[in-house]
């Protein structure tokens, strides 16, 4: 299984070397990546395909799995040998396949507008398996427009099985969700609030309980628990806290 990953990522994405020239374009990027990280609660990491290696591990725990950033960085893709079970192995590989089949399609000039977005389980240092969101962008492209390098973003899971794989474009409201069992991209779009339940939405992420919402919006406290049932019917989740994660990752508030 890990060398049949290791191939299709070299088989899709396989990176030519790249230009001196190309390199100095990118110089001291990963100062402004860093930075990021110090900012964000998730963890930050970048990937390089030409040399099929981690470029930067942030510090954050959440993805390290006990191990340092330094460990981390130095194990590469052998880190998730080491912590992904072997069935979210073979949804990793899954992914890759229809991920860079999707990029390829791309116009070049748009590429770095799509991000990918999916869910899969990683071993904690206590052994147990972790449900984690993981987000990547392009950062740079080859010559060629292959994905050179890309950002990673890694978060705690708001749904309860590993996939959930969608693909966003910036600036629209477009989504293609992977269909695992047809192996099939299929377009929709973001789900719609109302004025209401988006302002409900962030008055919940400011801590307010149903009582307060209702006060500040001169409204009943029933009509606060139409709205959230409303919320949580369109972006098809069952609490709160799964709507709130979901709205942050796909910018609805």
């Amino acid at each position: 299984m890990k060398d049949h990953i290791n191939s299709s990522l070299l088989t899709k994405n396989k990176i030519a070397k790249i230009s001196d020239e190309a390199y100095f374009q990118q110089h001291d990027y990963l100062e402004a990546v860093s930075a990021f990280a110090r900012l964000t609660y998730e963890s930050v990491y970048v990937i390089d395909y030409e040399k099929m290696a981690f470029e930067y591990v942030s510090e954050n725990p959440l993805f390290l799995c006990g191990y340092s950033p330094a460990e981390v960085l130095n194990l590469g893709y052998a880190f998730y040998f080491k912590n992904v079970p072997e069935k979210d192995l073979a949804l990793l590989n899954l992914i890759n396949e229809a991920g860079f089949d999707f990029f390829a399609k791309l116009p070049v000039n748009e590429k770095k507008l799509y991000s990918i977005s999916y869910d899969f389980h990683l071993i904690n240092q206590e052994g147990k398996p972790m449900l984690i969101n993981h987000r990547l962008t392009p950062l740079f492209l080859s010559p060629e427009g292959k994905m050179w390098k890309a950002m990673c973003i890694v978060s705690i899971s708001n749904h309860q099985e590993a996939g959930n794989i969608f693909i966003y474009k910036q600036g629209t409201d477009e989504v293609w969700a992977l269909d695992i069992k047809d192996n099939i991209w299929r377009k929709s779009e973001k789900p719609k609030l109302s004025h209401r339940e988006i302002e409900v939405l962030r008055l919940h992420a400011q801590g307010l309980t149903i009582n307060q919402i209702a006060e500040k919006i001169f409204v009943a406290p029933d009509t606060v628990k139409y709205y959230r049932r409303r919320i949580f019917d369109r972006l098809r989740v069952s609490n709160m806290v799964e709507a709130l994660s979901y709205a942050v990752n796909s910018r609805i508030i």
